[in-house]
């Protein structure tokens, strides 16, 4: 099975060669997409195993899980929903944007919330 943390390393490794790199804004477009996915498929799992909800299998799944999240009245879990919409809209604009002013800050933060919701994740 693959393990999702994997993404986070890769993401983390690949923020910090960016700065050297002559295809910096790839990177970091990677980066950011890489630490999504690694926090998505992470608590798309959490609310497998855990909490046993059915995911769907398609597009939807990704609206599905963090309003899971929101759903909860947790406070923690509310958190998590929170980062993941936020980390998503990150996501959506590297993947998607042509122009994405403040790159490198959204990047860091990408990271920022992906270490965070993977961290509330291990503790709940």
């Amino acid at each position: 099975m693959f393990d999702w943390l994997e993404y986070f390393h890769l993401a983390k490794k690949l923020a910090s060669e960016a700065m050297i790199s002559a295809h910096q804004e790839a990177q970091l477009r990677v980066t950011i997409h890489l630490a999504y996915y690694a926090a998505f498929n992470l608590a798309k799992k959490h609310l497998q195993d855990k909490e046993e909800h059915s995911i769907p299998t398609t597009g939807d799944a990704h609206s599905y899980v963090s309003e899971q999240f929101l759903l909860n009245p947790d406070s923690v879990h509310k958190s998590v929903g929170r980062k993941m919409k936020r980390l998503r809209l990150f996501r959506n604009q590297a993947d998607y944007a042509a122009f994405f002013p403040g790159l490198s800050n959204f990047t860091t933060a990408s990271i920022t919330l992906a270490e965070e919701i993977i961290s509330t994740l291990n503790s709940i």
